[in-house]
């Protein structure tokens, strides 16, 4: 595939390709508990006594808790990334900052580690490397950016790498990523070059979000469109689209070991195709939520879900059924979801320019009946953590998808769910 014409003249054996900027700019503003850091140790008066209370009395211990607090960020996050190996996440806001920042369940210690405004408008997305090492990130502002992960400053960018502000971001491996931009164009980069090996466009509508199979050789893309797009790297080809839904496909991912594939929607559907079956649902699954504006994979067969509505939902796939309330951002969209490396929280950033932390260690433990119960009438979603507010009356539309023992016996009734309210669509 011929890259852009940006990238049309590259040497074979150039380090820095002509449409790359090698820099090495200073981060824009460090946090001073970090700057000072360096100093630590260094007490102008020491006093071998001042470390003993007066009183007699010991100094109280840090208050432990069990998750991280609440980051408040001066923006919206319209995403968040979450470090391979270590308590680290980094945010793009809609001013195109990045920031990244250590996180802890001591009470006080999340701390601001650096901040980036490299990119001129929004920043859509940001992924680690396999590594942690690189950070790579895109824009509104039709760049790519590569950071270095530890220090924030800027590697290498890709200036005008889509015609149309990129939306979403891939890392394939430590060297080839895939970004789909809003006018419906995917394209593929070999980073060792700095030229994209693809340069397809075949939807109709924004792509939203990217996935790729465990063998690194097809790339599945969820559009505005309301269609899959499937994607041969090896070949370098288009193979496919899926037929047309009824709503915008928001989110991409593999479950059940690579053999499903799910899609979330604006209209708050969650769509399944088999593997090697994508041009026509084998399922579909209706949340009643706004929507399903993102999904991360926690195991095989549970995922966590975001919506419009602030609320995330644990969702189990096959059997098809809401475990329940992670947690919420009440009122406000939610914009993006990512596991830390441990699988024990989940992290979401949300319009209320919050970044927040969920307790999920306990949901790959967490089982679920064949059989589907009638819901009580006025059922709420159940709160799967102790931060969930499954109960709140503001959102008192929403029911509860799987009943406790103690509702089911409360209800005198162990009846199979009626027909208009199955998991799947008649087609």
């Amino acid at each position: 595939m011929a890259a852009s014409s940006e990238h049309a003249e590259v040497p074979s054996t150039v380090t820095d390709p002509p449409n790359i900027d090698k820099t090495e700019a200073p981060e824009t503003s460090r946090d001073p508990d970090t700057s000072d850091s360096e100093h630590a140790g260094q007490d102008p008066d020491p006093d071998p006594d001042e470390d003993e209370d007066s009183d007699g009395g010991e100094p109280p211990e840090p208050k432990i808790r069990e998750t991280p607090e609440d980051i408040k960020l001066e923006a919206i996050a319209n995403t968040v990334a979450l470090h391979p190996s270590r308590d680290i996440l980094v945010c793009g806001d809609v001013d195109g900052d990045v920031y990244a920042y250590s996180y802890s369940c001591t009470e006080g210690e999340n701390r601001e580690l650096w901040s980036s405004g490299h990119h001129m408008k929004s920043c859509r997305q940001v992924r680690f490397s396999a590594d942690g090492l690189k950070l790579y990130s895109v824009s509104r502002d039709k760049n790519i950016h590569l950071l270095d992960a530890e220090r924030g400053q800027l590697v290498t960018r890709i200036r005008g790498a889509h015609g149309a502000p990129i939306n979403s971001l891939l890392l394939v491996d430590e060297n080839i990523l895939a970004t789909g931009d809003d006018g419906g164009t995917l394209k593929v980069w070999d980073m060792r070059k700095g030229t994209d090996i693809m340069d397809l466009k075949q939807h109709e509508d924004y792509i939203s979000d990217i996935a790729v199979d465990q063998a690194k050789r097809i790339l599945l893309t969820a559009s505005g469109d309301g269609t899959m797009g499937v994607f041969n790297i090896k070949r370098r080809r288009f193979e496919l689209l899926s037929e047309y839904q009824s709503g915008d496909l928001t989110s991409v991912a593999l479950m059940k070991r690579g053999k499903k594939v799910v899609c979330g929607s604006s209209e708050g559907t969650i769509y399944i195709f088999n593997w090697n079956g994508f041009g026509a649902t084998s399922d579909r699954f209706a949340l009643k939520a706004e929507s399903v504006e993102c999904i991360t994979p926690v195991t095989d067969n549970i995922m966590c879900t975001a919506s419009m509505d602030g609320y995330i939902r644990a969702v189990n796939l096959l059997p098809n059924r809401v475990l329940g309330c992670i947690g919420q951002h009440v009122g406000e969209p939610i914009e993006e979801l990512a596991k830390s490396w441990d699988s024990r929280f989940l992290v979401s950033s949300a319009h209320d320019q919050l970044i927040k932390f969920w307790d999920i260690s306990s949901l790959p433990n967490m089982t679920v009946n064949e059989y589907r119960k009638r819901k009580k009438k006025h059922g709420r979603m159940k709160s799967l953590t102790k931060k969930a507010h499954g109960e709140n009356d503001f959102f008192s539309g929403l029911v509860e998808e799987t009943e406790t023992k103690q509702e089911e016996e409360g209800d005198g009734e162990e009846e199979e769910e009626e027909e208009d309210d199955s998991d799947s669509g008649s087609d």
